[in-house]
């Protein structure tokens, strides 16, 4: 038989309260939207949707992930990260944070000098600024419809700039100071130093992630779990936002209502595999994101081998890619 499969978080709920289980959540890729044969830019990826709800208030979770602030939560935040757009034949592309390297220093200068135009156009002071994020009250553009650097890095921008949904006029507006602190930027100091030791220019503010933390509607399994793994940015503040203890690198013993999200599943399978034979679990749940929707499948010992016509031949066990790519 295959591993059981499950479309509701609900229906896993009951079950897991009386079994030994580890969760281990594998990041997808976004799917398109089709609503009434118009293409839309997909709302946030997957696994964003999935631990924090449809309406996606990704900056007062990152927010309260790095920082003690106290935080209204009936109050819009926004999170602004300075980023590098690379120049292609005849469109910009947005490069991962990961690949620009800004440090902490370079992070304060830029904000120092754009912070009179953000603040002023904002209507807010800058609530925390941490090493590639910045928090503000999302003020005037509260209505936007925005995406990660997560999602729309590596990709052509005019997709992924921000919409107006309610209000008309909103992201005109903050092209116009997006455009102003560009063209300041262009000429700082910071770029020049960047340039003379080869890393890419930090020619522009992305804004992204914003909402409310009364919005975040986390999934009901999360309810069971005492222990949460994985280094992503969202875990820290969600972890803090439950109450969860986190911790980046999984400790195989204590994996029993454990929740994982890792960057390398792959690395992490074999030990939990072992687990599940050497009977310290009763069952491992993975959740991934086949066509942008959630599935939930629930591996037994029993499930962990291929099966075979050959019934005379030792079953040999399932590889992590056959398992996500089935």
């Amino acid at each position: 038989m295959p591993p059981k499969i499950r479309g509701m978080t609900a229906n896993l709920t009951a079950q897991q309260g009386s079994q030994r289980r580890f969760t281990l959540m594998v990041s997808g890729e976004d799917a398109l939207n089709t609503n009434s044969g118009e293409i839309s830019p997909p709302s946030g990826l997957p696994q964003e949707r999935f631990l924090l709800g449809d309406k996606l208030a990704i900056a007062p979770i990152l927010l309260l992930g790095q920082s003690n602030l106290p935080i209204d939560p009936n109050q819009a935040i926004a999170c602004l990260q300075p980023v590098h757009l690379h120049a292609a034949r005849d469109h910009l592309i947005l490069m991962a944070q990961s690949q620009i390297d800004v440090t902490a220093e370079e992070s304060n200068k830029l904000l120092l000098t754009a912070l009179a135009l953000i603040e002023e156009d904002f209507g807010h002071k800058v609530l925390f600024q941490g090493q590639r994020d910045w928090f503000i009250p999302a003020g005037s553009f509260a209505s936007l419809a925005t995406h990660t650097i997560d999602q729309a890095h590596g990709r052509n921008i005019d997709w992924w700039m921000p919409r107006d949904t309610s209000e008309l006029g909103v992201a005109k507006l903050w092209r116009k100071l997006q455009n102003e602190i560009q063209m300041l930027w262009h000429i700082d100091p910071v770029n020049e130093e960047r340039a003379q030791g080869g890393y890419p220019s930090i020619n522009s503010l992305w804004i992204s992630g914003i909402g409310k933390l009364a919005d975040i509607q986390t999934p009901d399994l999360l309810r069971n779990v005492s222990q949460i793994y994985g280094a992503h940015p969202l875990l820290a503040g969600l972890a803090k936002y439950l109450g969860i203890s986190l911790q980046n690198e999984i400790n195989y013993s204590n994996l029993v209502n454990s929740f994982a999200w890792l960057d390398q599943p792959k690395i992490a399978w074999d030990s939990l595999r072992n687990s599940l034979l050497n009977t310290e679990l009763d069952s491992i749940e993975i959740i991934d994101f086949p066509m942008g929707q959630a599935r939930h499948r629930i591996f037994t010992t029993k499930d962990l081998y291929k099966k075979s016509w050959a019934f005379w031949k030792k079953s040999e066990p399932l590889t992590w890619q056959e398992i996500i790519s089935s």
